[in-house]
């Protein structure tokens, strides 16, 4: 891991003497039940101790994984802060002793970039949770530590208003916000970042010491690159997030209702299924390429298709079926229309006729009441898709994931490598899938650089997953997975580099395998596959914000070579 690269004695060595200046004001002489106050505007005071779990606690065994059991650590302590000014000496004292710091959000990274043995001290996140208005700031405030149906529920509740962010309950804003944050409101109303207004960071300087620093839109803000980084550069690169701000760009007045879009009233839901045994390859070959094709003749915005996004769960054929669940605005002009055309042309040319969603399939409940379209309030569907995620509520679970985004419909060699792999024999896992869900729309309306979420072009991306409980079978599973997935792009030295088809991989769906020459074998690094052409803008905020890598993980945004 790059925490044992060359100078890692020379970068603490410096970070714990220009700590010492700072260290008494920010740890108040006493560790962590000192007094601080977090610079840069943070200000408020912490003098309540921050909670602290050691080995020795029962809680530790808990607080040292996250959804992933794949990945424990071992850690000298977990920090829970509630206060920016609480983060700022948790850092401060982690750097001053030379630790090894990460950061917990929701507990969703997919790798091992927070619980790792490297890893001496965690800063927890998850009492940092509160979301309310901000009339300063003129926004809507979401701790870092919130998970996303609370946002939810507070913002909807409140203010009526919505951030187009992630399906799953669970996932903690900080992480998910990062790294651009795709939704199942994406095709209507972009992604969470294209409302981002503002973000807290607390980062390290040159000086070794840790101040808060609060990064806006405004492009002639001081920190402007620090917001910029954190609409898409990902978790973990530059410090640690407390808190964001939202409201939509061209928002106007000050009443919190009107600062940010509202969701769908009602939303119509639509779930349905096929069968494997009837699912010839030339069947799969169509479904596939019509789901493609869709996306690809839709991906420009203003139309009513906006108003519909859709999940394709290609299962291996030991789970049984196929589904395809949709939800649309019911509210919209002619929603059920643009549903029922959409379905039609998925479908075109199947030769079989769709059963209900029965069974469960990778992140998908089994929802055999909606293979009907049926109508929602949007609030209690976000709800039942979020909770009722049958792998997301499993905490026995190890899990392996991959990514893709594709700007076309899958060409004919892809499909065929999908169902050579999806029907194998020796590999009978019923949660191994295939997600292809939508992108476009108003996602489509952002420009590739006006944020560090550089897939604007991408027509819908695609999701690799398989899931485990005993250790046993890690090898097999994850030889599936690498097979499958490297197998795809084998063309292209084994992975979706960015052309006329594929556009490369999601930061929030990390893989670490896109680092390894034995799988990514073309000459497209993994951090092209995450940021495309602006990695050298990120590499420059990092060595601005952070450069004595106190922030790092196995694919962290690396300091540029002097």
């Amino acid at each position: 891991m790059r925490g044992n690269d060359e100078g890692a004695m020379r970068r603490r060595d410096v970070l714990a003497a220009g700590a010492v200046a700072g260290s008494a004001a920010l740890l108040g002489g006493a560790g962590l039940s000192g007094t601080a106050v977090a610079a840069d505007g943070a200000g408020e005071s912490a003098a309540e101790p921050v909670t602290v779990i050691t080995p020795s606690d029962k809680r530790y065994p808990d607080v040292v994984r996250g959804w992933n059991q794949r990945w424990v650590a071992s850690p000298e302590k977990v920090c829970l802060a509630e206060t920016t000014a609480q983060v700022t000496r948790v850092v401060q004292q982690a750097v001053s002793a030379g630790k090894r710091l990460t950061v917990r959000g929701g507990g969703h990274c997919w790798e091992d970039f927070v619980f790792n043995p490297e890893v001496r001290v965690i800063l927890d996140m998850t009492k940092m949770n509160r979301v309310y208005h901000d009339p300063e700031m003129n926004a809507i405030a979401v701790e870092a530590g919130a998970e996303l149906l609370n946002v939810y529920e507070r913002m909807y509740r409140t203010w009526g208003v919505v951030v187009p962010a992630g399906m799953c309950f669970q996932v903690g804003a900080g992480g998910h916000v990062s790294g651009g944050g795709w939704g199942l409101l994406c095709r209507p109303l972009g992604l969470v970042v294209d409302h981002l207004h503002g973000v807290e960071v607390v980062t390290v300087d040159a000086d070794g010491v840790a101040r808060a620093k609060v990064a806006t839109r405004d492009p002639k803000g001081p920190h402007h690159d620090l917001w910029w980084a954190h609409t898409g550069g990902g978790g973990g690169n530059f410090g640690v997030i407390t808190r964001f701000w939202f409201r939509s760009p061209g928002a106007r007045g000050t009443d919190p209702a009107a600062l940010l879009p509202q969701p769908p009233a009602e939303v119509l839901l639509s779930a349905i299924s096929w069968p494997w045994q009837q699912m010839t390859k030339e069947r799969f070959r169509r479904l596939v390429k019509n789901f493609g094709d869709w996306h690809a003749k839709h991906l420009g915005s203003g139309t009513p298709n906006d108003n519909l996004v859709s999940m394709l769960s290609l299962n291996h054929k030991s789970n049984g079926y196929i589904g395809l669940v949709t939800q649309a605005d019911a509210a919209a002009p002619g929603a059920a229309k643009v549903l029922n055309d959409f379905l039609a042309a998925v479908t075109a040319g199947l030769g079989i006729e769709h059963q209900p969603l029965s069974v469960h399939m990778g992140e998908l409940p089994a929802m055999p009441e909606f293979v009907k379209p049926r109508k929602m309030p949007w609030l209690q569907a976000a709800r039942y898709l979020g909770t009722t995620n049958p792998t997301l509520n499993d905490p026995s679970l190890n899990g392996d994931f991959k990514s893709a985004y594709y700007r076309t419909a899958m060409p004919d060699p892809h499909i065929d490598r999908f169902y050579q792999q999806l029907t194998r024999d020796d590999a009978g896992n019923s949660t191994a899938s295939v997600m292809l869900s939508s992108f476009g729309g108003k996602v489509n309306a952002v420009a590739p650089d006006a944020t560090a979420a550089p897939h604007r072009k991408a027509a819908y991306k695609a999701a690799w997953m398989i899931w485990w409980t005993d250790r046993a079978d890690e090898a097999t599973c994850l030889k599936w997975i690498r097979e499958f997935f490297h197998g795809v792009y084998a063309e292209t030295g084994g992975v979706p580099v960015p052309n006329e088809v594929t556009d490369g991989c999601y930061v929030n769906y990390p893989d670490i395998d896109l680092s390894d020459p034995a799988y990514n074998k073309s000459n497209v690094p993994w951090y092209t596959l995450y940021y495309k052409d602006g990695y050298p803008r990120l590499q420059r905020v990092k060595a601005k914000y952070d450069p004595h890598d106190v922030f790092r993980h196995r694919q962290s945004v690396q300091l540029p070579k002097s």
